[in-house]
């Protein structure tokens, strides 16, 4: 079920030297994960008004930046001490918000149903995974539709022009996401509660 997630070790290994070099010049991780949100903002306006396939160079390096990003705001923090409740509530809204504005730049590009169809269905997976944590689960990540193969088709869109099919996958592929995780949480979290709880 990891999908492109399982390669997020070898991509936070590869992120290692950005990460010495950040955490030397004592960046915060709140700015990368602003810095993240910027990205997704980007991609979406590059995706929105760019021609195809001239899109899909600024739109993959963007989404690149912001998964990036987006790894590298938790790591640093566990890395230099940093973490934080304020911090960790910035983090979970500043990947929410991304997702969000990422799948906005299609409103010019197809129906206004479809899009909010997809951009509600993509937050489904963390929401899901959020519960699942707050329940004292795992924190469950990956996909089949994840965020990492969302940015993917994303990068697909831009650069075939093939908005619709790629808008009811991402709609399609992270309601299943989310069913999977919410599967697998209530079959993990099916112990028997403690007397006097539900």
């Amino acid at each position: 079920m990891n999908g492109l997630y399982a390669l997020k070790p070898w991509y936070a290994d590869r992120l290692s030297g950005v990460r010495g070099a950040l955490a030397r010049r004592e960046v915060s991780p709140d700015t990368l994960t602003v810095a993240g949100v910027l990205c997704a903002a980007g991609a979406a306006a590059a995706l929105a008004w760019l021609p195809v396939p001239v899109a899909a160079l600024p739109v993959a390096a963007l989404l690149a930046a912001r998964l990036a990003f987006a790894n590298l705001d938790g790591a640093l923090a566990r890395d230099t001490g940093r973490m934080t409740r304020r911090g960790a509530l910035l983090n979970e809204l500043g990947d929410r918000a991304a997702d969000l504005v990422v799948i906005a730049g299609f409103l010019t590009l197809a129906p206004l149903w479809l899009v909010a169809t997809a951009g509600l269905a993509a937050t489904l997976p963390s929401w899901v995974s959020l519960a699942g944590a707050a329940a004292g689960a795992g924190r469950l990540n990956g996909g089949p539709v994840g965020k990492t193969e969302r940015c993917a088709l994303v990068v697909l869109a831009a650069a075939s022009g093939w908005v619709i099919p790629v808008l009811a996958v991402i709609a399609a592929g992270s309601a299943l996401t989310a069913g999977l995780r919410l599967a697998r949480l209530w079959r993990d979290l099916g112990q028997a509660c403690p007397e006097g709880q539900r």
